[in-house]
């Protein structure tokens, strides 16, 4: 269980998050999602007790980070893959780590064969692996506690297409064997196939939370993508058809195909794209949400 409670963090005037709040059950994988800059690994420093809040609070298995005792033993992280001791090898960095954990020494070989890193690769050491190296080294050693609670910020950079399959086939067995996951990550595809529900931060603010089939489930409308928006956007207004632009130049808009197809006529616009809101899933539901306002003329 994760439970985060009206967060804030402020960097003197500036608002880096601003009352996020949202809960990670077990046997779930929560994507969180959100533009660079959105507050995304702000957000899972706090919870990880490696920023403090300037507001509200966050738990994890019910106390505040840093009050869990030996807490790799209970909580797997993975923030940075990139920050890992580039003159220790691979083996050196998971022995050291069950070293400090108190696990079996044991344990680190069989994880390391686990995550897809065998003798050979475990004997290199890790300034010079590749950064899909060093993500399943750092999946190693977030597992190697036996953790419930996986925290885990774009932990698929790096890999090629059969390590994205091998890491949301981990994620997924993890989460259904009652784990916790919280799994920041840009690669929407792989996010809307592995997880559960979503948490969208845009600007430092939630702007949508709940189950994948309720965000997903078309709302309806009319999505609509024009060559030129512009006059498109102009006549459905002045028709009082108000739409949302996304951040790739389309609109959705309440009202039916046939209403967005007249305007569009009298507009004289080019459409590239016309079809019912929703069916673009989670790329589509991204884009209408973290757009950002557009500036209008004075």
């Amino acid at each position: 269980m994760i439970e985060v409670d009206q967060l804030t963090k402020r960097y003197g005037d500036v608002s880096a998050v601003t009352d996020v709040s949202f809960r990670c059950e077990p046997g779930t994988v929560t994507g969180f999602l959100g533009p660079n800059g959105a507050g995304k690994s702000t957000t899972m420093r706090m919870i990880c007790g490696l920023a403090p809040p300037t507001s509200g609070s966050a738990t994890v298995l019910g106390v505040p980070y840093r009050r869990i005792a030996n807490p790799g033993r209970h909580v797997g992280v993975l923030l940075d893959a990139a920050a890992q001791h580039s003159g220790r090898t691979g083996r050196e960095t998971l022995s050291l780590s069950a070293h400090v954990l108190g696990v079996d020494r044991e344990r680190a070989g069989r994880m390391l064969r686990d995550v897809g890193l065998p003798a050979a690769a475990a004997r290199r050491r890790v300034g010079g692996y590749s950064l899909g190296m060093r993500q399943r080294l750092g999946i190693a050693q977030a597992l190697l506690g036996d953790p419930r609670v996986l925290i885990l910020d774009e932990p698929a950079n790096g890999l090629d297409p059969e390590g994205i399959h091998w890491m949301r086939t981990l994620l997924r067995d993890f989460a259904d064997r009652g784990g916790t996951v919280l799994l920041s990550s840009h690669l929407l595809r792989e996010v809307e196939a592995v997880a559960d529900r979503f948490v969208v931060i845009a600007g430092g603010r939630i702007v949508a939370q709940g189950d994948k089939r309720e965000l997903l489930t078309a709302p309806g409308g009319t999505y609509v993508r024009a060559l030129d928006p512009g006059p498109l956007e102009e006549v459905l207004a002045a028709s009082g058809l108000p739409a949302r632009r996304g951040v790739d130049g389309s609109l959705t808009v309440d009202a039916d195909a046939e209403a967005v197809g007249r305007a569009a006529a009298k507009a004289g616009a080019v459409l590239l794209e016309l079809r019912p809101a929703g069916e673009g899933g989670l790329e589509e539901l991204f884009l209408s949400l973290t757009a950002e306002p557009r500036e209008t003329a004075p």
